[in-house]
């Protein structure tokens, strides 16, 4: 190696600082994964190389046995981890060492509050990577050189963790990277073959590319006593350093399962659930998926990276081929190996292939088929409809076909329990569903709070019958696209026409009959009163306890939506809502008995108060508070 030129010191980038800091102390008491997440970068860059390779077999150099290799040196405290894979050129280092090019950051530093146990978990959540060498070392030195450049292009990353970086270009004979970790005193203990290699087989076991530590080896004589000065340095292979998902179900244990876990999703904690299934026959391919329990920070930005790994016969094509699951189980992460593809596949050709089309319907059913079985434990469930449900919300409108499966693992608050906790499923909304009740009732509205007091639920608290609350952004949205489940409709009880079916009697119903045909002069005048404000004016059998309440049209956009819409820019037509009003309350007996102003006054307040308690804005607030006061000093 020739000395060192071009050198230039560098700051890192705002946000590097910021994670250095952190990871420094929040994760002392998890510091022993740096390896693993060394172990499992060298293993892409391994990857990475077997796929440009697929094309430029030069690439390798005449080295194409793929390799991960670990040394130490108790005397100089450092421990070196190598790989003889993709490298990186002088702008990559700087691009890839110096910064943290992923969406999400800003919002992940926003959430680091300075607690240890706290910020390791969520520093887990975000992949540390590189940076995790910081965590031992208090210098870290990376050499590497791209394959395929010339020996003279190898370049020199030296940094203390604190705020900046120096780079050098090197002569370098060998394309991949070295990563010296100058290890701190108290982390001396990392700088031991047997605790290296613990490390190894706990962490990095299932990693398909040969992860290898030194062995001093030492001859023998005749009588099998050792030959002084005969010691002999071999690497030896301390992983199984053979495909995890390739091996058979029975001869993986659950700890090989999530260590593959942790490596392919870099997350510290373990996933909920996983399937592991191959497939034989006019297609064939492995998959191996997993549900995490702890959600990307970039979940919802739905043109963010996103997918499973793909290889084609074991050789590495992707990170994330987004083409073999749909966006609403975006957050399944895992592997899928198959033969029937071209090993020169790109992202378009993924995107014509009709065979990619069958295995991600496979794994579509094979993923929902996941949640069903993890929903059978209601603990584990919970814990993944809180992370991802609002995502699975998004399947009965991207997926026609599967729309009732989704339905199925979707979860509710409801008036069953009057709790804010999104635990209940339909199949449990059916199974308590009133004699003679055929529909499904629902309610959206801006919070559990407004969805649980609204006037609309004071008709089904007095039945008896249940309702859903809804309250997501995107709930109104789902609801337009599921129709029914086991055949049960479902119904939005703040539009159109109330029905409860055969759960009222016919004694009920003629009662509202002919208290309807009683109040007809009463909504004349009040429609009347209220002019283009409103579309109709009738009376109801919903409320119990309310004055009045609005109503939409069966087919109209809820509030909730159209304030959605509204708030992002969108011009929408005006709707006019109806009034029904409760012909048994005070206030509206006193609205019948009043005249001339007193009379439209009185109309005024209570449709503008059935608008507000909707969550609705009223269009002239000043008027509603004038005559309201008049009524109050009258």
């Amino acid at each position: 190696m020739s000395t060192a030129t071009h050198e230039e010191t560098l700051g890192f980038q705002t946000e590097v600082k910021q994670l250095l800091k952190l990871m420094i102390h929040s994760l002392y008491s998890n510091r022993e994964i740096f390896l693993r997440e060394l172990i499992s970068n060298g293993a892409d860059a391994c990857d990475k190389l077997r796929y440009a390779a697929l094309d430029n077999d030069a690439l390798y150099e005449g080295d194409s046995e793929l390799r991960i290799e670990i040394e130490h040196d108790g005397e100089a405290g450092t421990v070196t981890v190598r790989d003889n894979g993709i490298g990186m050129s002088r702008d990559e280092v700087i691009q890839n060492l110096g910064t943290i090019a992923r969406s999400g950051t800003a919002e992940f530093l926003q959430q680091l509050s300075g607690e240890q146990q706290k910020d390791a978990k969520l520093i887990g959540q975000f992949g540390v990577g590189f940076y995790s060498g910081f965590i031992v070392a208090d210098e870290v030195t990376v050499r590497t050189r791209k394959a395929g450049s010339d020996k003279a292009s190898g370049v020199e990353w030296r940094s203390k963790g604190e705020g900046e970086f120096s780079v050098a270009d090197i002569e370098r004979e060998a394309h991949g990277t070295e990563i010296v970790l100058h290890l701190k005193g108290d982390a001396q203990e990392f700088a031991d073959d047997f605790r290296l290699r613990s490390l190894v087989r706990k962490y990095s076991d299932h990693i398909e590319v040969p992860v290898r530590l030194p062995k001093v080896e030492t001859a023998k004589d005749d009588d099998g006593k050792e030959i002084e000065g005969s010691e002999v340095t071999t690497w030896e292979t301390v992983n199984e350093a053979t495909a995890l998902w390739a091996r058979p179900k029975g001869e993986i244990s659950d700890e090989e399962y999530q260590a593959f876990y942790k490596h392919v999703a870099h997350d510290f904690s373990d996933p909920l659930t996983w399937s592991h299934n191959k497939v034989e026959g006019k297609l064939e391919y492995t998959s191996l998926l997993y549900v995490p329990g702890r959600a990307p920070f970039d979940l919802y930005e739905r043109d963010g990276a996103r997918g499973v790994k793909l290889y084609v016969q074991r050789v590495f094509i992707m990170d994330d081929a987004e083409q073999f699951l749909p966006l609403y189980l975006r957050f399944i992460k895992g592997v899928v190996d198959t033969k029937d593809l071209s090993l020169n596949v790109s992202r378009e050709l993924l995107q014509q292939d009709p065979q990619v089309d069958k295995i991600k319907s496979a794994l579509t059913k094979r993923g929902l088929d996941m949640l069903k079985k993890l929903a059978k434990d209601a603990e584990a469930y919970q814990t993944f409809w809180n992370t991802f449900g609002t995502v699975l919300k998004e399947g009965p409108a991207e997926d026609f076909a599967n729309r009732e499966k989704i339905a199925g693992l979707l979860r509710f608050a409801t008036t069953h329990t009057d709790s804010a906790t999104q635990d209940q499923s339909l199949a449990d909304y059916v199974s308590r569903m009133k004699e003679g009740q055929e529909k499904i009732y629902y309610i959206v509205a801006d919070s559990f709070k407004a969805a649980k007091s609204s006037p609309h639920l004071e008709i089904f608290r007095k039945k008896g019958i249940e309702v859903l609350l809804l309250s997501d952004r995107i709930d109104e949205w789902l609801m337009s696209h599921l129709s029914e489940f086991e055949g049960k409709a479902f119904v939005d009880v703040a539009k159109g026409e109330l029905d409860l079916g055969e759960v009222e009697n016919e004694e009920e119903k003629q009662a509202q009959e002919e208290t309807a045909k009683a109040k007809e002069a009463l909504v004349k005048r009040v429609q009347e009163a209220l002019g283009e404000a409103v579309q109709e004016v009738k009376v109801t059998h919903r409320l119990t306890d309310s004055p009045a309440c609005v109503v939409l049209p069966e087919h109209e956009m809820g509030f909730q939506m159209r304030r959605i819409m509204e708030a992002a820019g969108q011009t929408l037509p005006e709707v006019k809502p109806i009034l029904e009003l409760n012909p048994e309350h005070p206030l509206v007996a006193r609205l019948e008995g009043a005249e001339g102003d007193a009379f439209g006054d009185l109309a005024h307040i209570l449709f503008d108060q059935a608008i507000i308690a909707e969550g609705g804005q009223l269009e002239d607030p000043a008027a509603y508070v004038k005559r309201l006061n008049a009524l109050l000093t009258a």
